[in-house]
């Protein structure tokens, strides 16, 4: 069903969380996100772009970097509107729209939003089956990087969200649903979530995004290498 959904309530939380409904007011140079599951080419220019961007000529990390960060853009937008209206947009990738702006994550758009229940099989099912499974394989394909970094980059992804989530005190708990997806598969193993006696989580990932072979970069606090590294 096609709905208006009340995520114009959800407040500015971050560039991660941002994504436009409806009539978009400069809508050139999107494309739909089934672009970067089923075109190589598509796929292969933008992990150029973020290598060329971070600096670093081993593909593998730019692919981990990108898809790590279109996995937390697709988990904050899902979280958000499930934490503050009850509700999730309907993500699926042939509906879905993005673009690559100058700076900062991808511009997302969904011109013809459509609301789904904020079950965990729904947000499952929107966020990883329809979106980052395909894109998993894509990069895969891509450059052989491996699964287990890629789901890991997935769980990462839904706890960084949660994170950031918790800061802005969301009207319904989130916690307990991030605890039931990562449970299931295809992100059941891909680390241990810990809840602190104030409610803030803690995650530790059984993989590493790459992030350290970065110029400049370090160890992310989840990694399954903090500890005997420095961290970023």
């Amino acid at each position: 069903m096609e709905t208006t959904a009340p995520w114009h309530r959800i407040p500015d939380l971050g560039p991660y969380f941002a994504v436009t409904y409806g009539e978009h007011p400069d809508p050139d140079g999107f494309r739909p996100l089934t672009l970067l599951h089923g075109d190589a080419d598509v796929l292969g220019a933008r992990v150029g772009e973020v290598a060329r961007r971070t600096g670093t000529g081993q593909i593998r990390v730019a692919a981990s970097t990108f898809q790590l960060g279109l996995a937390a853009r697709l988990w904050s937008v899902a979280l958000a509107a499930a934490a503050f209206t009850g509700t999730v947009p309907d993500l699926d990738p042939a509906r879905l729209r993005w673009r690559t702006p100058p700076t900062g994550p991808v511009d997302l758009w969904l011109p013809a939003p459509r609301a789904l229940p904020s079950r965990p099989a729904a947000l499952l099912d929107t966020v990883v089956l329809r979106n980052l499974e395909p894109l998993n394989a894509a990069v895969r394909r891509l450059c052989g990087l491996s699964p287990h970094v890629l789901r890991g980059n997935s769980a990462s992804a839904l706890v960084g969200a949660l994170r950031v989530l918790l800061g802005h005190a969301p009207p319904r708990p989130v916690t307990g649903l991030v605890r039931t997806l990562l449970d299931r598969e295809p992100l059941a193993g891909t680390g241990t979530l810990t809840v602190t006696a104030d409610g803030s989580p803690s995650f530790r990932r059984r993989s590493c995004c790459l992030y350290y072979r970065l110029p400049g970069g370090g160890l992310c606090g989840d990694c399954v290498l903090a500890g005997t590294r420095r961290t970023a």
